[in-house]
């Protein structure tokens, strides 16, 4: 009886996976089109079409760096974030200072592991929720602009908005900091080495997110490979 009704939930599953799929295709393609074409239609109607090589050139000089970033960004969130958080997440943008922290978030209150169906879930309401808050203080934040503008231009205010997202990234940090302050510690020394010796890096900030990555796994395999060896001796 608990087979049959596991075997009914995998089925359900995979019908969800496969209407997420479907329907985050069809969206995807939609805003990239309104996306793409948004300048074109704003040209017509204006009588002014943009400057199709000038656009060719700037995507060359920088559209190439973005797009490296942007497949690193692929392969560390989708697994992460599941199949309907990615398609929500890549379609409203703000990954990083909001759709990510917010899933993370969620899922460590609930307490799931990435991969799981319990994760797709989570990440999905989650983000579906951040996006619909984004939704309404934006809206709220064009309604209160004029009102608002000589508190929020005030210069006691301004340090703050400076540092809203490194505060964000810090908080989140020290939580997962905790769980290995040694392997934490030596990651964060040596990508502020290299900043401190290769300055033109910091404007790259996402892509050294590999070599960080990167460094941190291999410390963690080791850390695990010498304790394995202690509990084996």
């Amino acid at each position: 009886m608990e087979e049959q009704k596991n075997i009914q939930l995998q089925k359900e599953y995979d019908r969800y996976l496969n209407a997420t799929h479907a329907l985050g295709k069809i969206l995807t393609a939609v805003v990239l089109v309104l996306l793409v074409g948004a300048p074109f239609v704003i040209g017509i109607y204006l009588g002014s079409m943009p400057n199709i090589s000038a656009a060719v050139k700037a995507f060359l000089g920088v559209g190439l760096v973005y797009m490296i970033s942007a497949i690193v960004e692929y392969f560390i969130y989708v697994p992460m974030l599941g199949a309907g958080g990615s398609y929500l997440a890549f379609i409203t943008g703000n990954l990083i200072n909001m759709k990510i922290p917010c899933a993370i978030n969620a899922r460590d209150i609930v307490g799931v592991k990435s991969g799981t169906p319990e994760n797709e879930i989570i990440a999905t309401l989650s983000i579906a929720t951040s996006s619909l808050v984004t939704i309404l203080v934006l809206a709220a934040g064009v309604l209160l602009m004029i009102p608002l503008q000589p508190i929020l231009q005030s210069p006691v205010l301004q340090p703050a908005f400076e540092t809203v997202v490194p505060a964000l990234f810090g908080a989140m940090a020290c939580k997962y900091y905790r769980s290995n302050w040694t392997i934490a510690l030596i990651v964060l020394a040596a990508m502020s080495l290299l900043f401190i010796f290769v300055p033109s890096l910091i404007g790259s900030t996402s892509m050294m997110v590999i070599p960080s990555g990167a460094l941190a796994i291999v410390l963690a395999y080791l850390s695990f490979r010498k304790q394995q060896a202690k509990e084996e001796a």
